[in-house]
């Protein structure tokens, strides 16, 4: 594997801890609180993190081919799940 492969690997994890801690937070942030907008930051979150793990996923297995695609679908993914994240913003003010 080359050094930018294991980089992009490297990042896509280190991303997908992230967000997936930032699930994990608004969900018991949402127990403890019953508020919606914490079911939505944790749905914003959770989409963010399905396009990182997604792309990485087919980006290895299609041998980084069709990379215009992969990069679509990343972008309409993550602007739904940031989208989620802003309406969460929005909702609890």
């Amino acid at each position: 594997m080359r050094l930018i492969e294991s980089l992009y690997l490297l990042f896509s994890a280190t991303l997908a801890v992230a967000g997936l801690s930032m699930v994990w937070f608004s969900v018991r942030a949402y127990r403890d609180t019953g508020r919606s907008s914490m079911m939505h930051l944790s749905a914003g979150f959770g989409l963010v993190v399905a396009a990182a793990v997604g792309t990485t996923i087919l980006a290895f297995l299609t041998g980084f081919e069709h990379t215009r695609t992969l990069l679509t679908i990343n972008y309409f993914v993550s602007t739904g799940g940031y989208l989620f994240v802003m309406y969460s913003i929005f909702e609890s003010s």
